[in-house]
């Protein structure tokens, strides 16, 4: 069967980016269908190419479905390199430092310049303001914008586990692309389009945000937080493991206690108790609830509870590990996690673009591109022949694959 176009397809991306945040941006423009051609400095390459530890997967898990074109912009062939392929494109994503993207000739003002209906997206730091030349990462913004403060316990700020901020900041940028995309088709024209770390960290704050303008109180970290619900946190069960247990409605206490009442035969009595018939009488009685909650998991292995709680209808989740994932149900019943090449040959499992769309398949159409692997293939298709890029490839203006 003949694969239905992808939304994107005929668009091309020029992305300029590492790390994260960029990249992430350009992965869901890929993964819907554009040809992102990825410009990486010769002759070393993107430097999360090298990265150990916990940054080690970056480049494999940002960089599927592009292509690599490595090109030396500091030199004079190079940035002719460059503004040809602007030419042919339809957007640029750039997230160097402030200043940079001017200095290497590619800034907005040269590059509308090259091509009047480019989309130029800028993913920075900040957005217009004071702060917009601070460098940035996403750990400082996790601080600077509350995120820090509200996950770790009072005293004791903590980032959250994942990049969240970077990939949240490309999503934002990749929406912003394709809302220009559209108005592009209407004015015929191009535009500077920004994404940012902070603002984005701010807009998840946003109902933090309400909550103290509402209540005019200070809000406190989420371990410390007043809950809006009665049972609403993780439990542990009979062989070690844990599940968090969220009763947030009449409905989920009703059936939790139908469910679980030969763990605690005085449940059948407290379902229709007087004083625990809303939310907000059960919050009030959560010094007896969550102690009887945490009585009955504990009671059940991990499997045991996550059976019954799903037989009940009540929001559940194993506290799981990064690991675990790979082994997950949901994940692999309908190829969420799709498998790709490892920089040492070997193959693993890592998430799709979490999103549907009618009969496409969004998944794996190349690997994470080698460095320069794409290099002559690109520079063919803007026009050069085999003998001009063989001679930029030996001035090593150029690094060029097989």
């Amino acid at each position: 069967m003949t694969q239905t176009a992808l939304p994107l397809d005929g668009i091309r991306v020029v992305e300029m980016t590492h790390t994260i945040m960029g990249p992430s941006c350009g992965l869901a423009l890929a993964d819907l269908g554009a040809d992102v051609v990825k410009i990486e400095p010769a002759p070393a390459g993107d430097h999360t190419r090298r990265l150990p530890g916990f940054a080690s997967g970056f480049f494999t898990v940002f960089n599927r479905n592009k292509r690599s074109l490595a090109v030396d912009l500091k030199t004079e062939e190079g940035r002719q390199v460059l503004h040809r392929l602007l030419g042919t494109a339809d957007v640029l994503l750039e997230n160097f430092g402030p200043g940079t993207a001017d200095r290497l000739g590619m800034g907005w003002e040269e590059a509308r310049r090259v091509n009047p209906r480019l989309v130029y997206c800028a993913l920075k730091g900040f957005l217009s303001g004071p702060y917009e030349n601070r460098p940035a990462l996403d750990e400082i913004v996790q601080f600077m914008s509350g995120i820090a403060y509200m996950t770790g316990p009072p005293g004791r700020p903590l980032r959250a586990g994942a990049s969240i901020i970077d990939i949240l900041g490309g999503a934002y940028g990749a929406i912003a692309i394709l809302a220009a995309l559209r108005e592009r088709d209407r004015t015929g024209e191009g535009q500077l389009v920004k994404s940012s770390l902070f603002e984005s960290g701010a807009f998840l704050m946003g109902s933090h945000m309400a909550g103290h303008a509402i209540t005019g109180e200070k809000i406190p970290p989420m371990p410390a937080r007043k809950s809006a619900w009665a049972v609403y946190e993780p439990f542990g069960t009979r062989d070690g493991d844990q599940v968090f247990v969220g009763i947030t409605s009449n409905n989920h206490w009703h059936r939790f206690c139908d469910h679980f009442r030969a763990e605690d035969p005085q449940l059948a009595a407290l379902r229709d108790e007087a004083g625990l018939q809303s939310n907000e009488d059960r919050v009030a009685a959560r010094p007896q609830l969550v102690p009887l909650v945490a009585a009955v998991i504990g009671q059940l292995t991990r499997a045991e509870a996550e059976q019954r709680l799903e037989a009940a209808q009540i929001p559940f989740a194993p506290v799981v590990t990064t690991e675990d994932l790979f082994d997950d149900p949901q994940l692999n019943a309908h190829g969420f996690l799709i498998p790709v090449r490892l920089p040492d040959g070997r193959t693993t499992k890592l998430p799709k673009l979490p999103v549907e769309m009618g009969e496409h398949d969004l998944g794996l159409r190349l690997e994470a591109p080698t460095l320069g692997q794409h290099s002559r293939e690109v520079l063919a298709e803007i026009g050069y022949d085999v003998p001009a890029i063989d001679d930029l490839a030996r001035r090593r203006v150029i690094v060029a694959g097989p």
